[in-house]
């Protein structure tokens, strides 16, 4: 194995409160750095540093002085957009598309089917780019791969090169599903001492653990809390972030409607806290273990189908039953577990029976925390570090670019090339060829 020297990139904040996208740009590359050379760097900002490997911010600029240092660079969706010098690089290039954003921008609740098509079109612009010259790409679950693995097949990048030698295309699209550490959580910071009203007990304390987004349906939970607060009077649901830890994330329409839903049905404090800051990092495991229930509810949405809510996964690290919509893999696995309850999209009964079931008769700790133990970070890491101890650009690249009739790249001794430069030219000539053939058949039949 030769020690790669890995530059990772994240477009959100690496500081003391981090949304997903960078908590799993953090574990993926600590994980990474125990066995090669790794710099994490953020488009956004960086006050956070760690032992094994360089963190800091990066500009474009110095982004491109990295890509002659690097030998292999992982980075989220849009990638190749941000960083030109990135896409014409011969070196491997990793596309982590575990969150297909563009996908969520469909549920524009604020904007206009105009403006809602606008923004869809060109992020699925943005993502093409990506598609295009990746290439190994990192998702998070078979769901999601058999998504890209169409999106893929339509810009033609399964094709007879990638396909040669590899039938189940796992060296162009692999499962690192989003992951938890491997000790339990721990009491460090407040906890949820600050929100809670003070001189009551409170319980079942339910939590939303991330952030109020359009694509979310807070309102059909909050209505289900509402609905038990006579059978359990001390019922208390708790929003850990109402907004987003990147500041060029807006917060968006339906925190607002949250908000005043809870003062038209007289939930006031006693009932409800919208914790307004994002909670730190290393002090979210305190928030957990103060919870008795973990929920997330969304919209019947195409959104959901191909999701993989990381908050569910915080839920069953720190032992807590959830309730969820059902329709996307982790609420399915859930139900199917016996950890939670998976109940349809905006179905307020069906909620509220849900948060009765998980309050009065909730399954052990224990048997939650094994389901989340499938997902630690060091074994969701493995494909990823598989393929940096042997990197390999794609066929398709590696030969003719980022099309099969693209410009001609020269082969890279090394770098997982297992095919030999004579081999490839006459794999190319084959090509031609049967497109020969093909345009031929095509006049005759004209």
């Amino acid at each position: 194995m030769t020690r790669q020297r890995v530059l990772f990139v994240t477009t959100d904040p690496l500081t003391e409160a981090m949304p997903g996208p960078a908590i799993r740009a953090w574990q993926l590359a600590s994980q990474l750095a125990s066995h090669h050379e790794v710099k994490l760097v953020s488009s956004v900002a960086c006050t956070r540093s760690h032992p094994d490997m360089e963190v800091g911010v990066a500009d474009g600029a110095a982004v491109a002085a990295l890509c002659d240092w690097m030998t292999m660079v992982v980075g989220p969706g849009s990638l190749i957009d941000r960083y030109p010098c990135i896409e014409s690089s011969d070196k491997p290039v990793v596309v982590d598309i575990y969150d297909p954003y563009h996908l969520e921008n469909l549920a524009g609740q604020s904007r206009s089917v105009e403006e809602t098509d606008a923004v869809v079109r060109r992020l699925n612009g943005i993502v093409n780019k990506d598609l295009a010259r990746g290439d190994f790409f990192l998702c998070a679950s078979e769901r999601q791969r058999d998504f890209w693995l169409g999106s893929l097949t339509a810009l033609g990048r399964v094709n007879a090169r990638t396909h040669e030698g590899d039938e189940g295309l796992s060296r162009l699209v692999a499962v690192v599903p989003f992951g938890v550490p491997a000790t339990p959580p721990v009491r460090v910071g407040s906890g949820l001492d600050t929100v809670l009203p003070k001189g009551s007990r409170r319980w079942p304390i339910v939590l939303w653990g991330g952030g109020v987004y359009d694509w979310f349906d807070p309102l059909t939970l909050l209505r289900a809390v509402h609905s038990l607060r006579e059978e359990l009077p001390g019922i208390f649901l708790v929003f850990m972030g109402m907004g987003h830890p990147n500041p060029q994330i807006p917060e968006m329409a339906v925190a607002t409607e949250l908000r005043q839903l809870a003062a038209d049905l007289g939930m006031g404090p006693d009932a409800v806290a919208f914790n307004r800051s994002w909670v730190p990092f290393e002090e979210r495991g305190a928030v957990l273990l103060d919870a008795d229930i973990g929920a997330t509810t969304n919209l019947d949405h195409l959104e959901a189908r191909f999701s993989f809510r990381t908050r569910m996964l915080d839920y069953l690290w720190a032992g807590l039953p959830t309730v969820a919509t059902a329709g996307d893999v982790l609420s399915e696995l859930v139900a199917a577990e016996g950890v939670g309850v998976a109940v349809a999209p905006g179905d307020v009964a069906a909620v509220a029976d849900g948060l009765r079931q998980m309050a009065t008769s909730p399954p052990g700790t224990d048997a939650v925390r094994a389901v989340a133990a499938r997902f630690h970070w060091d074994r969701v890491v493995a494909p990823l570090l598989e393929y940096c101890d042997d990197p390999w650009r794609a066929n398709d690249r590696l030969v003719m670019g980022t099309s099969a009739l693209g410009t001609r790249r020269p082969v890279l001794p090394g770098l997982g090339a297992s095919r030999t430069a004579s081999r490839t030219a006459s794999s190319g000539a084959r090509l031609a060829s049967g497109i020969a053939r093909g345009f031929a058949r095509v006049r005759r039949a004209t």
